[in-house]
């Protein structure tokens, strides 16, 4: 699977895993010269507290559009630290 943003591949891997109709992608798959770190968090439920990336490509950003957990709640164990994304970043096969 790839994530692309901008015409641009951000994330690719064959590891991906879906929760909630959401693909989550290994960190170590993801380009890291595109992500940065954001201040946001949120908190799910049952997988507990969630930080955020925002997107940079060729100048032009995308606020708080991957996130992860890196403290997963036990029953989110399996996509933590595997990063989703939102705001436009279109998933491929």
């Amino acid at each position: 699977m790839k994530a692309i943003w901008k015409n641009t591949v951000i994330a690719e891997s064959a590891d991906t895993k879906t929760v909630e109709s959401n693909y989550y992608f290994p960190m170590e798959s993801i380009k890291k010269e595109y992500f940065k770190n954001s201040k946001k968090q949120t908190r799910c439920p049952w997988k507990g507290l969630a930080s955020y990336f925002t997107l940079e490509v060729d100048g032009e950003k995308n606020e708080d559009a991957a996130w992860y957990y890196p403290q997963a709640s036990h029953a989110a164990k399996p996509i933590q630290n595997y990063v989703a994304f939102k705001n436009g970043v279109e998933i491929k096969e």
